[in-house]
């Protein structure tokens, strides 16, 4: 595990929420454009980019879209990197980093667990995250699931993470990084800038 766990703070759609994650040293602010509660506009998302300094990293969040309109929507919005949230194939990966773009591929638990060898030994030099079986619903998974059969390369642990419970799970499974999003929100959809606080301190804390 590297020195400092990488944290990336998702589905921000303010300029409050996104002056604090930057504020409190969030490697990575994420912004929604899958359906979703969270989801914002190109052109609100290049708005909240140009507020974020080049040291910390920009992600599109889509999910099972065309590539072609992602890679349309992600230079809209002016982000540097495309994370595929849904069972988008490896060429969609590669498509995005010849276009320029960073990746980062997200899988339900469940399916990484369902991978082969072949296909765990692929992404492994790929950077990928290991989500809840539903991704964004805010529900955690048994981290005994893959405690003994983690990502062997760079990946970010999700699903269901809070201030309380992300520096326990950073300790137990020792992943590259975290990511969250419903869990630093006072209701859901609506950060809540106190727990984003909270929740970078708690992560750095691990």
């Amino acid at each position: 595990m590297p020195e400092t766990t990488f944290v990336k703070i998702c589905g921000l759609s303010t300029p409050e929420s996104v002056d604090q994650a930057v504020a409190h040293g969030a490697d990575a602010v994420g912004f929604v454009f899958a359906e979703s509660v969270r989801k914002v506009t190109p052109e609100l998302a290049r708005e909240l980019v140009n507020r974020v300094p080049n040291t910390v990293e920009t992600v599109g969040v889509f999910r099972e879209q065309p590539i072609d309109e992602v890679i349309a929507i992600a230079r809209a919005a002016g982000v540097a990197t495309i994370q595929f949230h849904g069972r988008e194939p490896f060429a969609d990966l590669r498509r995005a980093q010849h276009e320029g773009f960073r990746a980062l591929r997200a899988f339900g638990v469940d399916e990484f667990l369902a991978l082969s060898e072949v296909d765990r030994a692929a992404w492994a030099g790929e950077r990928i995250l290991v989500d809840a079986v539903e991704p964004g619903g805010g529900a955690t998974f048994d981290p005994q699931l893959i405690e003994h059969g983690a990502p062997s390369g760079w990946w970010l642990l999700a699903g269901g993470l809070t201030p309380e419970n992300v520096a326990d799970l950073i300790a137990r499974l020792r992943p590259s990084g975290v990511d969250v999003s419903s869990g630093v929100e006072r209701q859901r959809g609506v950060k809540s800038l106190e727990r984003i606080a909270a929740f970078l301190a708690a992560a750095r804390s691990a």
